[in-house]
């Protein structure tokens, strides 16, 4: 028979196991354990809206039944996760592509492990943000717009992969169109000067309007400051209105310390970006492009014509 007293002590030894850090500190397992977890990243798969909780409430095991509850036990988990030191994402949950991975898999969608694996194979990979404390009514349009983004970059390089080869010179149209968007954006952004720079990019295609934006700062000195990932979105769909031919409109608006903003307009015609006059710059900015009643101006604005821009070098595709 084995001793009792033994195993007790055997026992106490294990729970007051403990070693030393580098700098000679005491450690216990309880601190490893909390320095693993602060190592460990999570991913959440958020119901961002309405529409989407009531079609998950198919499931039994789904516990929730009301939306605005359901977000309220959201955000005290992730701040409950944040406390503890973890590294946290917030993925979308698309419950119609949960339905065709759990299709794929064979697997349960009506049981939370699918759901689990759901979120960590798929959700894990889409459009995601980090969760760093911020309140959920900032951090779900954030990722609704950077999964709208995603979306709109995914279009539009499938456009430009399915443009093809020139058939007057054989050229891929889509990679010549690509390096032409990017010569016009860097000379865009070298004539534009010092300061602050918000781009928008717009070009209807197949009765859709593929619009990208792209944050830009630059010193006095040195070269542009641009987001790869968000210069990437910016090019490629500027790249799409050029190969499709379709008649895109491009607009800065910059901003310095101590001057008034300053709008200026392009539109895109023949591969090239054509500056459009103070007037119909005044007219872009101040009309509800829905509805299209005006719209006041805004004050400490100048509505400036586009500046005018060298043509990209021939080696790009001119058609």
């Amino acid at each position: 028979m084995t001793d009792n007293r033994t195993n007790r002590t055997n026992h106490t030894n294990r729970s007051d196991r403990h070693t030393h850090d580098h700098a000679g500190h005491r450690t216990t397992d309880a601190d490893l354990r909390r320095a693993l977890r602060r190592e460990t990243a999570g991913t959440l798969a958020l119901l961002a809206d309405e529409e989407d909780f009531t079609a998950m409430r198919q499931y039994e095991t789904f516990a929730f039944d009301d939306h605005a509850r359901y977000l309220d036990h959201v955000e005290d988990l992730l701040h409950t996760l944040t406390t503890h030191g973890g590294h946290t994402t917030v993925a979308l949950f698309d419950p119609e592509d949960y339905a065709d991975y759990c299709a794929d898999t064979a697997l349960d969608p009506d049981h939370p492990t699918s759901r689990a694996r759901y979120t960590a194979e798929r959700a894990a990979t889409g459009p995601r943000v980090q969760y760093t404390g911020q309140p959920l009514t900032t951090l779900v349009p954030t990722l609704i717009d950077t999964a709208v983004r995603r979306a709109t970059w995914e279009y539009a390089t499938t456009l430009l992969t399915e443009t093809g080869p020139c058939a007057d010179c054989g050229q891929d149209i889509g990679r010549a169109s690509f390096d032409r968007a990017s010569q016009l954006l860097l000379r865009l952004l070298d004539a534009a000067g010092p300061g602050t720079h918000h781009l928008v990019c717009s070009v209807p295609v197949d009765d859709e309007q593929l619009i990208a934006t792209l944050h830009v700062t630059r010193d006095t000195t040195g070269p542009a400051r641009i987001d790869s990932a968000e210069g990437a979105e910016f090019v490629t769909v500027l790249a799409a209105g050029i190969a499709l031919h379709s008649p895109g409109g491009l607009v800065l608006r910059t901003t310095a310390p101590g001057d008034r903003d300053r709008l200026h307009g392009w539109r895109l015609h023949a591969g090239l970006l054509h500056p459009l006059t103070e007037a119909e710059v005044f007219d872009a900015y101040c009309t509800d492009a829905r509805t299209g009643e005006p719209i006041a101006p805004e004050p400490h604005v100048d509505y400036r014509p586009g500046f005018p821009l060298a043509p990209p070098h021939d080696d790009t595709h001119p058609h």
